[in-house]
């Protein structure tokens, strides 16, 4: 029911908050001290947000309809109202509108739609709490090499090398989106190559030789946790997605009659196709009768989210493995490559589609997704047939299913 000023004025204050909806997403909060403030709720990007719409009564009920209103008008177009505020927020400071806080958000709003929004959040507070408060004011065209070297290195010094080169990365798609709109003439991050320290990033702890991976699946199998984790660690070696695209899988992208599970690779925001062998398909149908009415297939303590990404990992210790050392979620990944390619020895470019890896295509990407796909069906069911044969203690003999490969 739509509200009334009569309403508003009437409604007083409780021990707890109070929200009175309006419609189309804008709500008036009523703090317990008495404050009555506007509130528009609204998804972007997947996401459920809030926009800060002013006070009642300095912003009445027809202010606040039209600011609403606004705000979805900018949604209808693509553009996320809350980070379009800060941009003009930013600009009122000060920022000219070719200044580089204004582009970077300008940039921002128009590619994070094609990012996980998991990368998009990471890339905008690093931007904030790193680049802005020095560069923000900035005209564009005006930044030189050194001043953005002085930023970076500021980062650097705090002993965050990784953080100091995507913050580069950032700044360089910035700069080239400003000389792509023609409000700079070149980017002055491509002169920093090799100014900043070199990033070592150590390999995800894997284990690989089929003895010890035996081990592991009994151990998991030994699992005494809750049934859905359980179904997690059964399934993460079987199918060696990365472990963020498996605690988020959804049961409306599986077809379990065709056997198949397609979803959007995070990394790369496109389509990819994982055929599913029997052992999988038996694991997901056990666990539908508990999670099939629910969105995701392995929720959280919060049904409608999915369990923790820490989950995985969680377990693996709980089962006495060092997940620095010995084994983490991803390193399942490593695990099917190498013992694949070593000791079952399919074609690296069948296993490479498998992991969803970039693999050069001159057919380009569309083409991608159902590559090799017959190969990487006999590759699937092969996978998960050696696995229980190490399970069951059988020894496995090199080259047994090297015809498939």
């Amino acid at each position: 029911m739509a509200l009334t000023d009569t309403t508003i004025r009437n409604t007083k204050p409780g021990e707890k908050p109070l929200k009175l909806f309006d419609g189309g997403g804008l709500f008036l909060l009523v703090a317990p001290t008495g404050g009555k403030l506007w509130r528009l709720k609204y998804r972007f990007g997947g996401k459920e947000k809030l926009l800060a719409l002013g006070a009642y009564p300095a912003v009445s009920l027809k202010d606040a309809r039209e600011r609403r209103d606004d705000a979805r008008k900018q949604l209808a177009k693509g553009v996320d109202p809350g980070e379009n505020r800060k941009a003009e927020k930013a600009s009122k400071l000060g920022r000219a509108a070719d200044s580089f806080e204004v582009i970077a958000r300008e940039w921002f709003a128009k590619f994070r739609s094609a990012w996980a929004e998991s990368h998009s959040s990471k890339i905008i507070q690093r931007l904030d709490k790193d680049v802005f408060p020095w560069l923000g004011a900035r005209p564009i065209a005006e930044i030189t090499a050194p001043e953005l070297l002085t930023v970076l290195r500021r980062i650097e010094d705090r002993g965050a090398a990784d953080t100091a080169l995507r913050a580069k990365q950032n700044c360089g798609q910035v700069f080239r989106y400003a000389v792509a709109t023609g409000r700079a003439e070149r980017d002055p991050s491509g002169d920093l190559r090799g100014a900043l320290a070199p990033v070592t990033h150590e390999n995800f702890a894997s284990i690989t030789d089929p003895a010890e991976v035996a081990e592991l699946l009994r151990a998991i199998d030994a699992f005494r946790g809750t049934f859905v984790v359980k179904c997690a660690l059964q399934i993460a070696p079987v199918l060696f997605v990365r472990p963020g695209e498996l605690r988020t899988a959804e049961w409306a992208a599986f077809d379990l009659d065709k056997a198949e599970w397609r979803y959007l690779v995070t990394k790369t925001r496109t389509e990819h196709l994982v055929p599913l062998p029997v052992q999988a398909v038996a694991i997901l149908r056990e666990l539908h009768a508990l999670t099939g009415q629910r969105r995701y297939v392995f929720p959280g303590r919060d049904p409608h989210k999915p369990m923790s990404g820490a989950a995985v990992n969680a377990a693996l210790r709980r089962l006495g493995y060092d997940t620095r050392t010995e084994i983490t979620g991803h390193g399942f990944r490593a695990m099917a490559r190498t013992i694949l390619h070593e000791e079952l020895h399919f074609k690296p470019e069948v296993i490479e589609h498998q992991l969803a890896h970039k693999v050069p295509d001159a057919l380009g990407a569309a083409y991608n997704r159902t590559r090799f796909l017959s190969e990487r069906r006999v590759m699937m069911q092969q996978w998960a047939d050696y696995l229980d044969r190490l399970k069951a203690g059988a020894r496995i003999v090199e080259g047994k299913f090297g015809s498939a490969g």
